[in-house]
């Protein structure tokens, strides 16, 4: 299952065409809607704090590890969304409740603003089908930081499974040199 989760408040107002157009497919719309996203020109960008970043990372790891909620393949986090290839082993709404509301207490205590909205309240979703679109969804999620002109290779994005300092099991200290976003 490739998921996507939003900031709240972060969707642009006015997007292109095309997320809006009937004769677009929804992976085009989606396409479209998350090239627009990763500019970040519009609403909060809690994510770019490095702190929130990796309660983020965090979440996403115990989740799999300690919670076995779902086996993680991919992931990134961007200023102002998630992506995550995983293989659920609850139902889906039980995984990103638990992602979600987790992340966003912590996330909120951070930011010292408890209480208010951190995260959309609809996800993207979609079923992944077979070995191909694995391979192709896990290279979307990883290149995520390259497409938004952030790096030049995906390995040098500190908050992506692609950077060698944040992999599967290593919960809690920062990439050596990680100071931000």
């Amino acid at each position: 299952m490739f998921l996507t989760w939003r900031l709240h408040g972060s969707l642009p107002r006015k997007v292109d065409l095309l997320t809006t157009s009937g004769a677009a497919t929804e992976g085009q719309r989606f396409f479209a809607l998350d090239q627009a996203m990763g500019r970040a020109a519009t609403g909060p960008t809690w994510l770019k704090d490095p702190r929130v970043a990796r309660c983020i990372v965090d979440t996403l790891l115990t989740g799999a590890k300690q919670w076995q909620l779902y086996e993680l393949f991919a992931w990134v986090v961007m200023s102002n969304h998630v992506h995550v290839l995983v293989q659920a082993h609850k139902p889906l709404r039980e995984v990103t409740r638990a992602v979600k509301s987790t992340s966003a207490r912590q996330a909120n205590c951070i930011l010292k603003r408890p209480g208010l909205p951190f995260w959309q309240d609809e996800s993207y979703d979609h079923w992944v089908r077979n070995g191909d679109e694995f391979n192709r969804v896990v290279r979307y999620i990883e290149s995520n930081p390259v497409h938004a002109g952030l790096v030049e290779r995906v390995e040098q994005w500190p908050w992506s499974s692609a950077s060698p300092g944040l992999q599967l099991g290593q919960v809690g200290d920062l990439p050596h040199g990680v100071n931000q976003i």
